[in-house]
């Protein structure tokens, strides 16, 4: 049977350059021609959305993991005509609390005043399997980390205390939206995955065990199998 091959946007999350879905778009690209955004083009969340929709084609389905869910959500409030589908991995609706709004605007400061080390020994045991802080993974990440540097990540936390709540965007799509996320996700939880599957109309729910928040990294395998599943069946 003939596979109608879809554009697909990855877009990559807070600490994360291209490397986060090199397996992915490796592994996707015998049904889709996809497309990394570099989430680099500006400090708002409407901003980085616009720069996407720029370089995008007409149509295209649209993942986002961490950071990039958010980016991905904003491009659907921009263009809901030219969005097919919409994965959200490792993220969540809603928006910031005070707490998480405080410590935003704490991690651009440590960027600002030269303890971009200091915050990623803090952020890197959050992002990973406690099993995965033993493993090569860990250097891999803090090395992505740095390729991405101070001044992008503090330009990030910037766009993300910018964005918008995304659950009246999500209950009024039709479009297929799968929410994608680690077992043991420090960051987001389960439940707020649930609430996006559940506020989508056409909505569902993929946990992916024995995993942390990044499951494009620690389990590669099976979070590209959900997306492939998510691009030919939803």
């Amino acid at each position: 049977m003939a596979i109608d091959r879809q554009n697909l946007i990855l877009v990559p999350g807070l600490i994360c350059d291209d490397e986060v879905w090199a397996y992915a778009q490796d592994h996707l690209s015998e049904i889709a021609d996809c497309q990394t955004a570099s989430a680099d083009q500006a400090d708002t969340m409407q901003g980085l959305a616009s720069a996407v929709l720029e370089s995008a084609p007409e149509t295209f389905a649209i993942a986002g993991f961490s950071m990039g869910g958010y980016v991905a959500m904003e491009v659907l409030r921009q263009a809901p005509e030219r969005v097919t589908r919409l994965a959200l991995l490792d993220t969540t609706a809603r928006g910031d609390t005070p707490e998480k709004a405080a410590g935003r605007n704490a991690a651009i400061a440590d960027c600002e005043e030269g303890r971009f080390d200091d915050l990623l020994d803090r952020f890197v045991p959050l992002l990973l399997h406690p099993d995965r802080m033993t493993e090569p993974l860990a250097a891999r990440v803090r090395a992505m980390g740095h390729r991405v540097g101070p001044a992008l990540f503090a330009n990030r936390h910037r766009a993300m205390l910018t964005r918008s709540d995304g659950r009246d965007l999500l209950a009024g799509t039709n479009i297929p939206v799968r929410a994608i996320c680690g077992r043991s996700d420090a960051l987001t939880s389960v439940e707020e995955h649930q609430e996006i599957a559940d506020l989508a109309p056409r909505g569902r729910l993929s946990i992916v065990e024995d995993c942390g928040h990044m499951p494009p990294l620690e389990r590669p395998q099976a979070a590209t199998a959900l997306l492939r599943d998510w691009l030919l069946y939803d």
